[in-house]
């Protein structure tokens, strides 16, 4: 869908339209078990990166996710808090509970080796000691970290040095993790990771206290169909970031495209009947990064300098995910002052229409 032509007004009902208004009745006649598919009594919530336009503080998102119905409110960031004091994280802590939601809290790269790494709260091992307080104020259970991101392969030692880096700084924190009741998760993000080299670094850090915050689309951008990477990293789940994805042949190898919930090609309701039997307890949180096309030319040969060691068995089911796709066009956004309310508009009509497919036909979440 090219939007650079778009009135704003068009754009703004177009993108209205591609909201919770027609996503039932689209989903209704595809899935014959509608209406009477199972609850699973999964934990449903929203990441708020999701949203990232609105540039939403935490009190405007946890009443968001209240008027969504949701059990969870995953703030993924700490600059999503308008404090970092005790005092403003347990108050919000009170407003979310006293609206049915739980907080799920994150943070950035305690990887001190990353290039993406920030010393903005002191050192990796500052950082991480921050977050697990925030967590611990907020009542979330975990505290959600990444390493880095793909660029982190290519660096000296490769990702397995950065694996290292990022568990000495974990088991720095072991105690302090421990003592507040907050566990480490540690998300496959942006490349960095596949699925069982988060794996070797959870338990090279100690599965007692550290696990997984499984990103579904994340899997995809690493060469991974997304229900191999779920069987990995199943039994390490303390989190997730999910979303939809479409993913075909393209001409250096394969392009890419995050969806909104039902609109990619993934097999979602095999994807949760699986993740309902390997992580029951865990909750599933939205979040959306839709419209952008992303290449993986692995028909380059300079690409497999970032993947010395990828498995033949993980990538094959992936490339069976590409045959199956088709082409998708980028979503493209007006220049000019109607830009943000358009990238405003087309992100919470993603993440709408996503809350609307887990509740209606994946049978998620605990309220109605």
């Amino acid at each position: 869908m090219d939007t650079s032509n778009c009135p704003r007004r068009d754009f703004l009902k177009s993108a209205a339209i591609s909201g919770v208004g027609l996503a039932w009745a689209k989903y209704a006649v595809a899935d014959e078990t509608a209406g009477t598919r199972a609850k699973k009594n999964i934990k449903l919530g929203i990441d708020n990166f999701a949203v990232r336009a609105m540039d939403w503080k935490g009190p405007a998102l946890v009443d968001y996710a209240a008027s969504l119905k949701l059990d969870t409110l995953f703030i993924s960031d700490l600059e999503a808090y308008e404090s970092l004091e005790s005092a403003y994280l347990q108050d919000l802590r009170a407003k979310a509970a006293g609206q049915g939601l739980e907080i799920i809290a994150g943070t950035w790269s305690i990887c001190p080796t990353s290039k993406v790494f920030r010393n903005k709260w002191g050192t990796a091992e500052e950082h991480l000691a921050l977050a697990i307080r925030v967590a611990q104020d907020v009542g979330s259970p975990v505290i959600r970290v990444v390493l880095g991101n793909r660029e982190d392969r290519l660096t000296e030692g490769g990702i397995q040095a950065r694996i290292r880096d990022t568990v000495k700084v974990c088991q720095a924190l072991r105690t302090r993790a421990i003592d507040a009741g907050v566990k480490i998760a540690v998300e496959n993000h942006g490349g960095d990771m596949q699925a069982w080299e988060l794996a070797a670094l959870i338990e090279e850090a100690g599965s007692d206290y550290v696990g997984a915050n499984i990103d579904s689309g994340n899997a995809v951008a690493t060469m991974e169909d997304p229900l191999a990477s779920l069987e990995i990293l199943g039994p390490y789940a303390l989190a997730t970031s999910l979303r939809d994805s479409a993913v075909w042949e393209s001409d250096h190898g394969a392009t890419f495209q995050w969806t909104a919930m039902g609109d990619g090609d993934v097999d979602l309701k095999r994807y949760f009947r699986r993740f309902a039997e390997l992580c029951p307890r865990v909750a599933v949180n939205i979040e959306t990064i839709s419209g952008a096309n992303r290449e993986i030319a692995y028909l380059n040969e300079t690409f497999w300098k970032a993947y010395p060691q990828i498995r033949a068995k993980d990538f094959g089911r992936f490339m069976a995910l590409v045959k199956r796709g088709k082409p998708r066009e980028p979503v493209n956004f007006p220049d000019g002052p109607d830009r943000l309310a358009a990238e405003q508009a087309f992100q919470k009509g993603q993440l709408e229409r996503s809350v609307t497919y887990c509740k209606e036909v994946l049978g998620l979440g605990l309220k109605s």
